[in-house]
């Protein structure tokens, strides 16, 4: 029989130094408001992923542990299932976190003032990436076509030199929601194989797609392509489990692979925690059912998202998402300066979400909204955000 989960269900997450609900006073300056910002989920992480967790722990001694077959069968049979992608156990490294895998490839593949192309509006800790290893950050901002993000490629073009080095993609796109096209991969890869760029891509949303789409691993585009890539997976996003800190990390080109295990081991950050190994391991072979449902919550609760701005909201216009928890929402009709809007955000409405600035230019009079929680508290967000805007206008 089909077990159903309940995504309706209200969690309490204060008092547990939850970042999200316990640092609203440090991040918002008030108590009073409702956190929608950090990309985890208010549902519970499954409970095949807990259960698997408890039967570890009966065995009392947690020493140093290594990654056995079974977890490279998982992400194999998984990345097979999920996104048709025939990934070889030689391909696949760890990292504690996607930002920190995406770092150590930028550290590894590149040299100090080396120019590294970056895409906003986008995953706003890719600019601490580059600009914290001291490498030359480059913007290719992304054009609005038809209500979609798409790239760029004549921009693209035109900044690249001898310099330029890598490019950091992220597939689905933050904030955006976007799926990108087998077209649009293969020009952007097409581009950055003629000028000898590597592509690190973030793929970290990659389960998260809606009904109609389908994500495609950038490697999977071409043989050319799939040496020329390194692609940072996790099942955090995927399953709620952020907190146990166990990413994945792909690269089928030896010798880029080489380079950046040598920058993985010299900290010592390979060895990972057995909880996050367990986890993702459960997640991997026990997950799709849990998965499907939550797809069909998440689309649902994005509809209500729409069809509530649409008809009580006008103001504000939201990005249509292909994929993620994220809603990336167009405030600019209000007619706010960035602080302006920021103060109205959480002062009137009582939201905490995440300023449209911080995802670099293209940003600005844009919020982004986690809806990865129960509908009622979304419906409450969406009424009180109704409400502040009708005492604006």
């Amino acid at each position: 029989m089909r077990k159903l989960y309940n995504f309706d269900e209200t969690i309490e997450r204060r008092g547990t130094n939850c970042i999200k609900f316990d640092k609203n006073e440090a991040i918002f300056g008030t108590e009073d408001v409702m956190p929608m910002w950090v990309a985890d989920m208010d549902f519970r992480t499954p409970d095949f992923i807990i259960e698997a967790i408890k039967k570890r722990l009966e065995h009392e001694i947690l020493g140093y542990t290594f990654r056995g077959d079974s977890y490279f069968d998982s992400i194999q049979n998984w990345m097979k299932k999920r996104h048709h992608w025939d990934v070889e156990k030689d391909w696949i490294t760890f990292s504690p976190g996607v930002v920190a895998g995406l770092t150590m490839a930028i550290e590894a593949l590149s040299q100090p003032g080396d120019k590294v192309i970056v895409q906003p509006p986008v995953y706003y800790p890719f600019f601490d990436s580059v600009k914290g290893t001291h490498r030359n950050l480059v913007e290719n901002p992304f054009k609005t076509v038809n209500g979609r993000l798409t790239f760029d490629f004549d921009d693209l073009k035109a900044k690249i030199d001898e310099k330029t080095k890598l490019l950091l993609l992220c597939n689905p796109q933050n904030p955006g929601g976007m799926v990108w096209t087998r077209e649009e991969l293969t020009e952007l890869s097409k581009i950055c194989m003629e000028n000898g760029i590597i592509i690190i891509s973030d793929e970290i949303h990659s389960d998260l797609v809606f009904k109609g789409m389908k994500h495609l691993p950038l490697p999977t585009i071409s043989e050319e392509i799939k040496q020329n890539t390194v692609v940072c997976m996790a099942p955090s996003k995927t399953f709620n489990t952020a907190g146990l800190t166990t990413s994945v990390i792909i690269i089928p080109n030896k010798r880029l692979k080489a380079k950046f295990e040598r920058q993985l081991h010299t900290p010592h950050l390979h060895m990972g925690n057995i909880f996050g190994t367990i986890a993702l391991e459960a997640a991997y072979t026990q997950g799709e059912e849990w998965l499907e449902q939550l797809l069909e919550y998440l689309e649902g609760n994005f509809h209500l998202i729409e069809d509530y701005i649409s008809q009580k909201i006008p103001q504000l216009n939201v990005m249509q998402a292909e994929a993620t928890y994220l809603a990336w929402i167009d405030f600019s009709a209000l007619g706010l300066k960035d602080k302006e809007l920021e103060d109205f955000v959480i002062k009137k409405a009582g939201l905490g979400l995440s300023a449209g600035k911080v995802f670099g230019t293209g940003g600005k009079g844009f919020m982004r909204m986690n809806f990865g929680c129960p509908r009622s508290y979304l419906e409450k967000a969406l009424k009180k955000m109704e409400t502040a805007i009708k005492e604006l206008v």
